[in-house]
């Protein structure tokens, strides 16, 4: 089976051009850093040179012919990104320029118009930063709490106080998958406490939209921000994923052209939805590409990539398992089928930069560093990690070329 599973994303790799191209140094390129920003297959950069070569035009304004077909490629594109994670209407998708706008959205938009002092906000200790800072600036500007909820050694959410937590917040925030540990949190046991509580709960799903099934209705989350650059599409796109009712109750985010009904020069109406909150020209080409990104993936199949990601991690751990007698430590759930597709882990006494560096000569790209989660690291106690991540495209070929990058690295500084 695992073999099957492998030639099939050989021939995935086929289709990201990138892949195809040796490094500087003639080695071949195994990208293990998709967490931090996926690769893109040929059919989304057709897209954008498309878009730039053939219907280059403003979109919701001119009439003429190719102004009226980039309006309706980018629609087009929303109804793609709703159907792909199951949205009501399309309207519920806000475009944004990433998963980072989207929360903010939501923390200026939402939260100031319903936190007050003795509200509280939940998240957890395994966020992104992007899911904390919002957090925190928003509680002193209204004066709620911010709570955390803990975390294990290896990243799995301890919920036996989950209920106390709960008593009073007004929002759980909180990340679907770790980036640094790829834990999964349990959201079907957390959104309906959160919700039996009274409360809201917004999940950023950039590390599990692009690997695995997501059902927005299925989940009944009330809020849920993606980025597009780690699902195949470009940078600077992404979107808000919210409940109708909601959208409808909150001001707009930004305001400016394109999100306006009508203007006076003493009063203004706003636009409906989703264009209320997409303020100036949108990122129109990125925008279509995101939704041939979507198409893409559909074609492959969310259960083949979930179904993938945990075989290449289950091989990868293994493959790695040798080198803890030489002192590697991965971090994370011991299982595959309980973590996403991402490995954490420090090697002996080698700094994560410096291992970073070793395996880039042997065309290994992986990422180094506190992975934009500080207060996790602080908790650990680790000064950085380093982090293999893997998607559709990754093989048990680049799984061998790690192995042997990480023997080299032993070499290098004399671990026997």
């Amino acid at each position: 089976m695992i073999a099957s599973v492998d030639v099939k994303a050989a021939a995935i790799a086929a289709d990201f051009p990138i892949l195809a191209k040796p490094t500087s140094r003639g080695k071949r390129l195994v990208y293990l850093d998709s967490a931090a920003s996926s690769q893109k297959p040929q059919a989304v950069i057709d897209s954008l040179v498309d878009y730039y070569s053939s219907y280059n035009a403003n979109i919701h304004r001119g009439v003429y012919e190719i102004a009226a077909r980039a309006t309706d490629a980018f629609e087009e594109a929303r109804v793609k990104v709703a159907r792909f994670v199951n949205a009501a209407h399309s309207a519920e998708i806000i475009w944004t320029r990433n998963t980072t706008e989207a929360i903010n959205l939501v923390s200026f938009s939402w939260g100031l118009q319903n936190l007050k002092p003795g509200d509280a906000i939940l998240t957890t200790q395994v966020e992104h930063h992007s899911n904390i800072v919002p957090w925190q600036l928003l509680a002193a500007k209204t004066g709620a709490e911010l709570r955390y909820i803990k975390a294990a050694d290896d990243g799995t959410l301890q919920l036996d106080d989950l209920d106390e937590l709960l008593r009073g917040t007004k929002l759980v925030a909180l990340s679907h998958v770790s980036n640094v540990l790829g834990s999964i949190a349990p959201l079907a046991q957390i959104i309906p406490r959160a919700h039996a509580a009274g409360a809201l709960v917004l999940v950023d799903a950039a590390q599990s939209v692009p690997h695995m099934p997501v059902d927005v209705q299925a989940l009944d989350v009330d809020f849920m921000a993606v980025s597009g650059h780690k699902m195949c599409a470009p940078t600077g796109i992404g979107f808000l994923y919210g409940k109708r009712a909601l959208l409808e109750a909150m001001p707009p985010f930004l305001t400016g052209g394109d999100m306006i009904r009508t203007v006076a020069y003493d009063t203004t109406t706003f636009a409906e939805l989703p264009w209320k909150f997409e303020a100036g020209t949108s990122n129109i080409a990125d925008a279509i590409a995101y939704g041939v990104a979507c198409d893409y993936l559909t074609n492959v199949g969310l259960d083949w990539i979930r179904q993938h990601e945990i075989q290449i991690t289950a091989y990868a751990l293994e493959r790695l398992a040798p080198f803890a007698a030489r002192g590697l430590q991965c971090y994370g759930p011991a299982r595959a089928e309980d973590r996403g597709g991402v490995i954490s882990f420090n090697f002996a006494d080698i700094h994560a930069h410096d291992l970073a560096s070793i395996l880039d000569l042997e065309g290994v790209c992986i990422r180094a560093g506190h992975h934009c989660a500080m207060p996790l690291m602080d908790k650990m106690n680790w000064p950085a990690t380093a982090r293999a991540s893997f998607y559709l495209y990754t093989t048990e070929a680049d799984i061998d070329v790690l192995v042997a990058a990480l023997e080299k690295a032993a070499e290098v500084f004399k671990i026997s």
